[in-house]
């Protein structure tokens, strides 16, 4: 786009309103190819209305420079005048961001459109370096879909489906039976009645996780040779960099980058229920785990002021509260330990991804009643976000979207391949401008 800038714009080319013109029909054309109908399973997991399709507006460039010009302002006005579903779109913060762009994004933003979103340009570039991207192939990357960070046109981005982590700690409740299957399927970790303290069920649930993924990741990498198999793509091969110079399909490990996600939904949600349990039935002991557990199973059914207390009574993720948000950082650091460097079939590894499109509805009907008092059926947290209905002191200053952003902001997410992401001084001046 900044070609256009450069040669047209400046060149006396193009007037600005007629740029303006040309993106916006890029942008109806976009709309006009909406996404294929989903069936089976995905559609109950995604329901998702859009191809995905995340225009990244800002950021730096290969040389290191804000990448900011006026194409920048158009696109966030084509945003601010349209109101389409896709395609979608981010403004890429950096530390040499000016504000006024970032000004300009916060006006769209507080309208509620739902676009664009804000991302920490250094951290996504910090996070693609990590996994072996070079300094220039980082700063030319970005977001793509709805979260995940990468090299545009040299990766091959490979989503190996959600990881429903509350219903890890459901499991690790049960030893290892879903209640609502009544099967055995998680590792037998122990009676939780018979836990004398919190580290004994948090190391139970630790174990339990590592189970799950590494079954979940022996499967994918089954299924991942059958794609490369049965189900190549020449099309994309032929547009993504390296396959025709490595004579490999982009699903057999062609591209220059070749990266698998697993990700995880309902970090909120597992917090809070940690924070529950931590309170309740191990420092202050006012609820028994034999009785809490007899209230999940039944759905809090008679049990309305047990679910009261800990609905009103627990400290919260996402309220300005240390002791929820060192448990949201744990379980973060446990998720990536788990998951980050096994080993896939391309030679390369999985990486951690918060993403939960709209699964955290679908996985919400797979789990019962929660401990943080979340009744059965209803949906867990989505990406890294605190629970729904968490802001527990509604008369707080401390309470509310901006300490939640900013509090979210202080897990590791450099150490993601794409989630909520934003720290330091812009982090909390985006939180408070958009508020």
């Amino acid at each position: 786009m900044e070609a256009m800038e450069v040669t047209d714009l400046a060149g006396n080319v193009l007037d600005r309103e007629r740029a303006k013109e040309l993106i916006e029909c890029l942008w109806i054309k976009f709309n006009n190819h909406p996404a294929p109908p989903k069936v089976g399973v995905t559609a109950l997991e995604s329901g998702t209305y859009n191809d995905f399709t995340n225009i990244n507006i800002g950021g730096l460039k290969v040389d290191g420079s804000d990448g900011v010009n006026e194409v920048s302002y158009i696109m966030l006005e084509a945003v601010d005048e349209l109101h389409l579903l896709q395609p979608g779109s981010n403004v890429q913060i950096s530390h040499k961001t000016p504000n006024r762009f970032l000004k300009a994004a916060a006006r769209v933003i507080r309208k509620g459109y739902g676009y664009p979103s804000v991302f920490n340009a250094d951290e996504v570039i910090m996070e693609q370096i990590r996994t072996g991207k070079t300094l220039e192939d980082a700063r030319e990357g970005g977001c793509s879909g709805c979260i995940e960070t990468g090299a545009f046109g040299k990766e091959a981005y490979i989503l190996t489906g959600y990881l429903n982590v509350p219903k890890i700690l459901e499991l690790t409740l049960n030893n290892g039976t879903d209640p609502l299957s009544g099967q055995t399927v998680g590792l037998q970790t122990g009676d939780p009645k018979a836990f004398d303290h919190f580290d004994d069920l948090y190391d139970a649930f630790v174990t339990q996780l590592h189970y799950i993924v590494d079954l979940k990741i022996r499967v994918n990498n089954y299924i991942e040779r059958m794609y490369a198999k049965y189900a190549p793509a020449p099309f994309l091969s032929v547009v993504i960099a390296d396959c025709i110079a490595n004579g490999k399909d982009y699903y057999n490990g062609g591209p220059r980058y070749n990266t698998n996600y697993i990700q995880c939904c309902g970090i909120g949600t597992v917090t809070d229920c940690f924070s529950a349990i931590k309170k309740h039935v191990f420092e202050t002991k006012t609820v028994l785990m034999d009785e809490l557990l007899a209230a999940l199973q039944d759905n809090f059914s008679g049990q309305e002021a047990l679910r009261q207390r800990l609905l009103n009574k627990t400290p919260f993720f996402g309220n300005d509260e240390d002791a929820p948000d060192v448990l949201m950082r744990q379980v973060y650091a446990d998720l990536f330990g788990a998951i980050d460097g096994k080993p896939n079939t391309k030679g390369t590894t999985y990486h951690l991804n918060m993403l939960s499109t709209t699964c955290h509805v679908y996985f919400g009907k797979m789990l019962g009643a929660s401990a943080n008092g979340r009744l059965a059926g209803l949906p867990i947290s989505d990406g890294t976000s605190p629970s729904h209905g968490a802001r527990w002191k509604s008369d707080s200053p401390h309470s509310g979207p901006a300490p939640a952003a900013v509090r979210g902001a202080r897990a590791r997410h450099a150490a993601s391949r794409g989630n909520f992401r934003g720290r330091g001084a812009r982090a909390h001046q985006a939180a408070r401008v958009c508020a």
